[in-house]
């Protein structure tokens, strides 16, 4: 942190946030149009290699095309996310992978915050069908990461770990999250940085239909919540972010396998 931090309280715990270099809303979205941007453009190539026309006529993208346009267009938006942060000076606050006081304390949040996260998924869906509304549709995608062992591996790397755990959590925790609290009108408040980043962190999860996007910012909300627990340190939510959805793919796959009961 720089010397002239300031101190929050946040349910009780300090949190750092740094009152340097305050962010003008035409230049966050100026930052946030241009990861977007490269996140999208950089999806297309592999669409292309590894896409498809079937013999309906439409065309499909395949299992290795979907990890690789996920995982590429992730990386491209991180490196213009590190550009912006480098720039202007909020990388170590931003992306704050320092080891952390205790990793035994780390591990047990992040385990406590994957077993909430599951359990919210069954909850959350129940809930959403006794309201009428449409549970999370995650059927295409858990049928690419099933599709073969070559697959199943090649998903778990690219996704689960990179895109998703590390990647997600470095853009919408890390970099949104700090991008906001920089905001004239948010700075100091905790709690509608978190829903808003909560907010986009759910929207891109429409493929899934509007309970994939209900339920994932819930989520969002839990995770933007844990870092602002943890001081900025995004070790636990990183942690918890892979093992969910390596615990999720794995259950599907061996839900195919016949291993466990689908």
């Amino acid at each position: 942190m720089t010397d002239n931090a300031v101190t929050q309280e946040a349910g009780g715990k300090p949190v750092e946030i740094s009152d340097a270099k305050p962010l003008g809303w035409g230049r966050f979205v100026l930052q946030f149009v241009s990861i977007a941007f490269v996140y999208f453009a950089a999806q297309f190539p592999p669409v292309l290699i590894w896409g498809y026309t079937n013999e309906q006529g439409v065309f499909t993208i395949s299992s290795t095309g979907a990890a690789v346009s996920t995982a590429l267009g992730m990386a491209a938006a991180l490196l213009v996310a590190w550009m912006w942060l480098r720039k202007d000076g909020a990388l170590g606050e931003a992306w704050n992978l320092k080891a952390p006081a205790s990793w035994t304390r780390t591990l047990l949040i992040a385990a406590g915050a994957t077993i909430a996260i599951i359990i919210w998924f069954t909850v959350g869906s129940m809930l959403l069908s006794a309201l009428g509304l449409e549970t999370p549709d995650v059927g295409e995608v858990l049928g690419w990461v099933t599709e073969s062992p070559f697959h199943f591996v090649l998903w778990i790397l690219l996704v689960a770990v990179f895109a998703a755990g590390f990647g997600e959590e470095l853009l919408w925790r890390g970099y949104l999250m700090d991008r906001l609290s920089r905001l004239g009108g948010l700075r100091g408040s905790m709690w509608l940085i978190i829903l808003i980043q909560a907010a986009f962190f759910g929207l891109p999860h429409l493929y899934q239909g509007l309970g994939g996007v209900i339920i994932t910012g819930v989520v969002g909300v839990g995770f933007g919540w844990l870092r602002y627990r943890c001081g900025g340190n995004l070790w636990a939510c990183i942690i918890a972010h892979v093992a969910v959805d390596v615990i999720m793919m794995s259950l599907s796959y061996a839900g195919k396998l016949g291993i466990v009961p689908t």
